[in-house]
C-alpha cells in the first residue's frame, strides 16, 4: 500500500510541476470566464427585471448558484484530459505504462488531481478580485450539513468528470479523432449539467430525466447542494448514492474500454 502511494504520489508530483508551467493559461481562462460571469449577470437580471422569483428562486440566489459553479467548474473540471489521452496513444506514449506496474488510469488520475490544485489555486485570484463587487448580489447560507454533503458530492463529481474524459480518450483506440464525440459531450453537459440554467427549472419530467444521467451529477448536484436549490436531505442522500452507482459505472466501462482498446492497439514510437 505504501508503495502505490509513494508511485502515484510522485506522480501527482510531476503533475503539480507541469500544472505549474502552465499556470498563466489556468490564470487566463479563469480570467476571460469572468467576462461569461459578467454576461450571465446581465442576462439573468434582465430576466429577474419582470419578476422577483423565477422558479421559486430569487435573483441573488440564482447569481449565487453561477458563481459557485464557476468556482466548481476550475475545482473538478477536466478541461483536456481527453486530448491528452488521446495523443499519448496516437504518439505510442502509452507503451511505457504497458511495460511497468503502473496502472494508467491511476496514473491519469493522479496528474488531473495536480492540475486541479493549480487551477484552484489560481481562480482564487479572480475570485477575490470580483468578490467585493458580487458580495451584496450573492446569498449563501453556509449550514454546515451543505458543506458536510457538498464535500462528497464535488469529490465524486471530479471521479465523474475525468472518468468521462479518460473514456473519450480511449476511443482513439477505435477512431484516430476524437473531437467530434468530445465537442458533443460538452454539448450536452452545458446543457443537462445546468451550466446555461439551473436545472430546476425544467418541466418536471424532464428534471426526472436528467436526474437519471451523470450530466446532473458533474456540475448542478454539487452546486444545488451548496447553494440550496436541494433542500430535502432525503433527495440529497438519494443523489449521492445515484452518483456513487455511476463512478462505478463508469470505472466499469473504462476498465472495458481498455482492455478491448489493447487488444487492437498496434504499438509504435514510445
Amino acid at each position: 500500500m505504501r508503495a502505490t502511494f509513494n508511485k502515484y504520489g510522485h506522480a501527482f508530483l510531476l503533475g503539480l510541476q507541469s500544472s505549474l508551467v502552465y499556470r498563466w493559461t489556468f490564470g487566463v481562462r479563469s480570467f476571460f470566464s469572468l467576462f461569461h460571469l459578467a454576461v450571465v449577470f446581465i442576462l439573468w437580471g434582465a430576466a429577474f427585471a419582470s419578476s422577483p422569483n423565477i422558479g421559486g428562486f430569487s435573483f441573488q440566489q440564482t447569481l449565487t448558484y453561477f458563481v459557485v459553479l464557476f468556482a466548481l467548474q476550475f475545482l473538478v473540471g477536466a478541461f483536456n484530459e481527453d486530448y491528452q489521452i488521446s495523443e499519448e496513444i496516437r504518439n505510442g506514449l502509452i507503451n511505457q505504462f504497458l511495460l511497468k506496474p503502473i496502472n494508467y488510469y491511476l496514473y491519469r488520475l493522479s496528474i488531473f488531481a495536480a492540475a486541479r490544485v493549480v487551477s484552484a489555486a489560481v481562480v482564487l485570484v479572480p475570485l477575490a478580485i470580483a468578490l467585493p463587487f458580487l458580495h451584496h448580489s450573492l446569498s449563501l447560507g453556509l449550514d454546515p450539513w451543505r458543506l458536510a454533503l457538498t464535500l462528497p458530492a464535488a469529490v465524486m463529481a471530479g471521479a465523474i468528470q475525468f472518468t468521462i474524459a479518460y473514456c473519450f480518450g480511449l476511443m482513439t483506440f477505435w477512431f484516430l479523432e476524437i473531437q467530434g464525440f468530445v465537442i458533443l459531450s460538452m454539448a450536452v453537459e452545458s446543457i443537462l449539467g445546468g451550466q446555461m440554467f439551473p436545472l430546476d427549472l425544467l418541466p418536471h419530467r424532464a428534471l426526472q430525466f436528467a436526474e437519471i444521467l451523470p450530466f446532473y451529477y458533474q456540475m448542478y448536484f454539487p452546486a444545488a447542494i451548496l447553494t440550496g436549490r436541494i433542500t430535502d436531505h432525503q433527495l440529497v442522500f438519494r443523489g449521492l448514492i445515484i452518483q456513487g452507482c455511476w463512478v462505478i459505472l463508469l470505472l466499469v466501462i473504462a476498465f472495458v474500454l481498455w482492455r478491448r482498446g489493447l487488444r487492437r492497439y498496434t504499438a509504435v514510437g514510445g
